[in-house]
C-alpha cells in the first residue's frame, strides 16, 4: 500500500521518470542524457521531455506492450556497467529507425534508480523515511524507493490498468526480471511459463545472505511458476553442479548450450515442444545477454565462449510467438563498459528486443 490515496497514474508519474533519465547524474554525463532524452520524445526542451513522458503514461490503457528501463547493477556480481545497458539499447532502436509506437509499444520511462540501492527490505526505517524525502518531497504516500521495489509497484499499477498489456525491461543486471514477473503472476493466465536464455542458472535460492539479486531471481521466479518445468533454460554452460542436480532439485527444464550447438535444430524443437507440451498458455521470455556467445556478446559482466548463436536464439523467439505466445519479456546484462568493441553486443540486444516486441505483439 502506498499510505495515501492516489490515482494509479498519479503514483507512476511520481515513481518513473522520462526514458533515459533512471540515472543519477549531476554534472559528467547530464548534457548527454538530456540530448538522449530530446532524442527519444523528438522534443526541443526539457520541459517538452517532461510533457511527452506524461502523455505516454496516459496510453498504458490501450497499449498492447510496454517497456520500462531499470538502470540499476546493484544485484551484479563484481563486474558493474548494465547501468548503462538501457541507454545504449534505446539509442541503437533510435539509429536503427525502429517505431515502437508503430507496433503498439509505449515507452513508459526509467525506474528512477538510487545507485547504492536494491530492494527496501533491505533497508532500515530510517534510511527508508530519508530516501522517501529525497525522492518524493512533499508526498506522504510511503511510496518505494529501491529499483526493484520501485519495478515491481510500477507493474502491478501497469498491469491493473490494462491486464492484457505485456510488459518488457530494459536492465540492469538479472535481478531486475524478478520484479515484472511478480507483477505479472497476479494477473497471468495460469498456467504461465518463463523462457530464460543464459550461461548460468541463476537458482540459488539466496547469495550471501541476499535473497534478490542477479543469481537467486530464477529460483524465485520458479517458486511462482509452481515449478513442473514451467521455468525452462536455454544456453546454461557456466555452473559449479550439472543439469541432473538442477532439475533434479528444483523441477526446471534445462537445454545445456553443448546439447543445442550439437544439433540445433533438433534443440529447437525440443524446447518448443517441452513448453507446448507443459501447457502453459504463455511464457515470458528473459533474455541474459551472456546466454549468447562471448563472440557476440563480451559486453557484459561474465561473458562465456561456447554459447548460442544469434540465430538460434532469434529462430527460438519466433517459434514461441507463433506457438505459444508471448506475455512479456527483457534484455539483461548488457554492460557497455566492458567492451573494446561495445556496439556489437549493443546491436545484437537491439535486434534481440525488436524480435521479442514483434512476437509479443504480433498476435
Amino acid at each position: 500500500m502506498n499510505g495515501l490515496l492516489m490515482r494509479p497514474l498519479e503514483e507512476l508519474a511520481l515513481l518513473l521518470k522520462p526514458a533515459g533519465a533512471g540515472l543519477y547524474l549531476v554534472s559528467t554525463g547530464r548534457a548527454e542524457q538530456e540530448r538522449l532524452q530530446q532524442r527519444l520524445y523528438d522534443a526541443a526542451s526539457p520541459e517538452e521531455v517532461q510533457r511527452r513522458f506524461l502523455a505516454a503514461l496516459e496510453s498504458v490503457a490501450t497499449a498492447k506492450a510496454v517497456l520500462v528501463g531499470v538502470p540499476s547493477d546493484v544485484g551484479a556480481g563484481f563486474r558493474r556497467g548494465a547501468n548503462l545497458g538501457p541507454q545504449a539499447i534505446r539509442t541503437r532502436l533510435l539509429d536503427d529507425g525502429f517505431d515502437l509506437r508503430a507496433h503498439g509499444v509505449v515507452d513508459l520511462g526509467d525506474v528512477f534508480c538510487v545507485p547504492q540501492l536494491l530492494e527496501d527490505d533491505m533497508l532500515s526505517p530510517e534510511q527508508l523515511a530519508a530516501t522517501r524525502r529525497a525522492l518524493y518531497p512533499g508526498v506522504a504516500a510511503a511510496l518505494p524507493v529501491s529499483p526493484l521495489s520501485i519495478e515491481r509497484r510500477v507493474f502491478e499499477l501497469v498491469l491493473s490498468l490494462n491486464p492484457g498489456l505485456k510488459p518488457f525491461v530494459l536492465g540492469g543486471d538479472h535481478s531486475t526480471a524478478l520484479p515484472v514477473v511478480q507483477a505479472l503472476a497476479k494477473v497471468a493466465p495460469a498456467p504461465w511459463g518463463i523462457v530464460q536464455s543464459d550461461a548460468h542458472t541463476d537458482l540459488l535460492e539466496t547469495r550471501l545472505g541476499i535473497r534478490h539479486c542477479f543469481a537467486t531471481w530464477s529460483w524465485h521466479a520458479n517458486e511462482l511458476l509452481g515449478r513442473a518445468g514451467r521455468l525452462v533454460q536455454v544456453g546454461i554452460r557456466a555452473s559449479g553442479r550439472d543439469r541432473a542436480h538442477w532439475e533434479s532439485t528444483t523441477q526446471v527444464r534445462q537445454f545445456w548450450a553443448k546439447e543445442i550447438l550439437d544439433d540445433p535444430e533438433a534443440a529447437l524443437d525440443a524446447v518448443v515442444a517441452h513448453v507446448k507440451a507443459s501447457e502453459v498458455k504463455g511464457v515470458y521470455f528473459s533474455n541474459d545477454i551472456d546466454g549468447t556467445d562471448a563472440s557476440w556478446a563480451d559486453a557484459t559482466g561474465t561473458p562465456e565462449p561456447a554459447g548460442l548463436t544469434p540465430d538460434w536464439l532469434v529462430e527460438l523467439i519466433r517459434r514461441l510467438g507463433r506457438e505459444v505466445g508471448f506475455l512479456g519479456g527483457d534484455v539483461m546484462e548488457v554492460a557497455p563498459p566492458l567492451s573494446a568493441t561495445p556496439e556489437v553486443t549493443v546491436g545484437l540486444a537491439a535486434r534481440y528486443l525488436r524480435e521479442q516486441l514483434l512476437a509479443a505483439t504480433a498476435r
